[in-house]
């Protein structure tokens, strides 16, 4: 009968209260440029969401998949990609996302104008241009429950 050797128990970190770094944000010289308006950033698919109030404006993302869709995503619909593409000629879907043509939209990291293009998008954010930026789905449901119950009162 084999013997089994006794199992270590998994390593525990030094500080089990240590609080997980973040991996640095790609192209940080967005935030910078969004500064004034107080961005807020969260992790998302493996990328960094940034949300300015309640509405979420652009994805940053740098990874070794899928490289061409690295770069800046705009939040943004269909019925804007017409006009942003005036603005952004470099501008295209996000092919991760597998849908031909997706709402979200990407500035691309290795387009030759790509840190003059994702600048004029934070322009465009500073000034509140409403073809960028949306309201996650999540956030509409809830936004409309609260005001529901405000008009009950």
């Amino acid at each position: 009968m084999p013997r089994t050797r006794p199992r270590k128990p998994p390593s525990l970190p030094d500080d089990p209260f240590a609080i997980k770094q973040r991996k640095p944000v790609p192209h940080r010289f967005v935030l910078d440029a969004l500064a004034e308006l107080e961005p807020i950033t969260r992790p998302m698919f493996g990328c960094t969401a940034i949300y300015i109030a309640e509405k979420i404006v652009l994805i940053l993302r740098e990874k070794p998949t899928h490289t061409a869709d690295n770069g800046v995503w705009l939040a943004t619909t269909h019925e804007h990609h017409d006009s942003l593409r005036l603005d952004f000629p470099s501008m295209r879907s996000i092919q991760l996302l597998g849908e031909k043509i997706s709402s979200w939209q990407v500035l691309p990291s290795d387009s030759p104008d790509f840190e003059q293009a994702a600048l004029h998008a934070c322009e465009l954010v500073l000034v509140g241009d409403a073809r960028i930026g949306k309201v996650p789905k999540s956030r509409q449901a809830r936004r409309s429950k609260s005001a529901q119950r405000r008009s009950r009162e």
